[in-house]
């Protein structure tokens, strides 16, 4: 009997644990049917189950269950179709690694390189969402802003997964971030421990464990409840900073990487980067901002788009960051902000005229605009490259929506993507290297809120374009300039279905 060998190594897997209980079969596990060892494991695992508690005692070891294999001890039952897995989750000792895990597990198969999404209570108290997409692929990560929840669930709709926590006494609630993966039918979903020390054992116990089959056509329509994130290019992996069940949009980045902005109900908030709450700016007679704004690069002027005239047409404005009476600066609307010249002399935006969208430039001092691109179609979201050279841009103009860039006289325009996707709001990184910008599939028209989206990376050059993360967002995620000024790091809002 191989009572030592990892399930990850066994051909046909599924069905060999099932009928063996040299894996750990128990006469009872109450909602689950086994348990064993996933990947390479130095000291085997356990599972107990104390029925007149309703809770399980599982012990795991393991290395990790991080990049492209884990190692873990599982408890499990398979399932099909949408359903929530929730627990009040406490580790027994407080002496071990800060990065042991216990984990509520989604997770395609039994091999160590499997697809999975899991919800994680970390021995540090981080909760967060961790998933890997397909077999061998990288892991990645969604840190909640939370610490020490005293239950998680997680959550599946769909190719949507999403995390709940709920500290003492709260009941569960969004903590904000969520993905798309897909899981194929059927998948196994469980209970996991790893120690994130191959040599040593650590023991969780989950408690008020619930099974949830969820509708997978529910009768009610969800809230979208948004949240505000930020990417870190290494190690790839996202970090909320704030979640609200208003409609919040558009991040800006301060220059000495303190703080965000966003826009809500037409008025512009700051917020710390770490997290905190939002606190308004005063815009003066801007009420009526809409996601175009942003902040001068010496960190004195914030330029909106707002429509509060009488005709309703966005036009821009300029004022004190830190609050202030408003100065136009474009006479005509309607005018949406996207970028400033790295000299801060100059915006570029995207301005209707005459039923014609195009991508123009104007003075902040005040002037004549410049119509940089005269091809039909749409042309949006300009964004200067960070020497000036370059204007990036998204242009319809060959059929598809693409990046493009120019030069900042408006010469020489030369497309950069040409792709299945709709792109949309590039963005160069302060230090040059990098474009992110946002992707739509290609039935998609416009730049439209709630729809399957990507965040994108390309060198700013061109070439290989990599896929950061896949969620649910679209307009309002990442419309303007919002890398943090270290180029390590940008910001921009998820949107997330919650059904009551």
């Amino acid at each position: 009997m191989k009572t030592n060998q990892s399930i990850g190594k066994l051909a046909s897997a599924a069905l060999l644990i099932t009928m063996s209980p040299a894996f750990g079969q128990s006469p009872d596990l109450g909602l689950f049917s086994n348990h064993g060892d996933i990947g390479s494991v130095l000291k085997p695992g356990s599972a107990e189950f104390d029925s007149a508690k309703g809770a399980y005692l599982v012990g795991g070891g393991g290395g990790n269950m991080w990049i492209t294999n884990d190692a873990f001890h599982f408890v499990w039952k398979q399932m099909s179709g949408d359903v929530a897995l929730s627990a009040n989750i406490r580790w027994i000792g407080t002496d071990g690694n800060a990065h042991r895990k216990a984990c509520l597990i989604l997770r395609q198969t039994l091999e160590p390189n499997s697809a999975y999404a899991d919800a994680v209570l970390h021995g540090n108290g981080l909760a967060c969402l961790q998933y890997r997409e397909a077999p061998d692929a990288q892991t990645r990560e969604i840190q909640s802003s939370a610490a020490n929840p005293a239950r998680l669930c997680i959550q599946r709709r769909g190719a949507y997964v999403s995390l709940y926590i709920a500290a003492p006494g709260e009941t569960l609630h969004p903590a904000g971030g969520s993905f798309r993966i897909q899981l194929n039918e059927s998948f196994y979903l469980g209970l996991g421990v790893c120690a994130h020390d191959n040599n040593v054992l650590e023991q969780a116990e989950f408690s008020n464990v619930e099974i949830t089959p969820l509708p997978s056509n529910p009768a009610v329509s969800p809230a979208i409840e948004s949240t505000l994130e930020v990417f870190t290019l290494a190690p790839m992996e996202r970090r909320v900073v704030y979640h609200t069940s208003d409609h919040i949009e558009a991040p800006n980045w301060s220059q000495d990487g303190q703080y965000l902005l966003i826009n809500r109900n037409g008025r512009i908030y700051q917020l710390p980067a770490t997290g905190g709450q939002p606190r308004l700016i005063d815009t003066g007679i801007a009420v009526h901002c809409n996601n175009d704004h942003g902040i001068s690069p010496d960190g004195k002027l914030l330029a909106v788009s707002d429509q509060s005239g009488d005709d309703n047409k966005s036009r821009i404005y300029v004022l004190p960051l830190s609050g202030g009476s408003p100065r136009r600066v474009t006479p005509q609307g309607p005018s949406y902000w996207h970028g400033w010249s790295p000299d801060g002399r100059t915006v570029a935006y995207c301005a209707e005229r005459n039923g014609q969208f195009d991508i123009y430039t104007i003075p902040v001092g005040g002037g004549v605009e410049k119509r940089l691109t005269t091809a039909p179609g749409l042309d949006d979201g300009p964004d200067y490259s960070p020497d000036g050279k370059y204007i990036y841009f998204n242009s319809e103009r060959t059929g598809r929506m693409q990046i493009w860039r120019m030069r900042s006289d408006g010469s020489r325009q030369e497309q950069m993507t040409d792709d299945e996707y709709n792109n949309w709001f590039a963005h160069p990184s302060p230090d040059g290297k990098w474009i992110v910008f946002l992707s739509y599939p290609k039935d998609v028209n416009g730049h439209p809120e709630n729809k399957d989206v990507m965040l994108r990376l390309m060198p700013a050059g061109g070439g290989k374009i990599q896929v950061l993360t896949k969620f649910f967002g679209g307009q309002g995620t990442i419309n303007v300039p919002s890398w943090s000024p270290d180029s390590l790091r940008f910001a921009f809002v998820n949107y997330q279905p919650v059904y009551p």
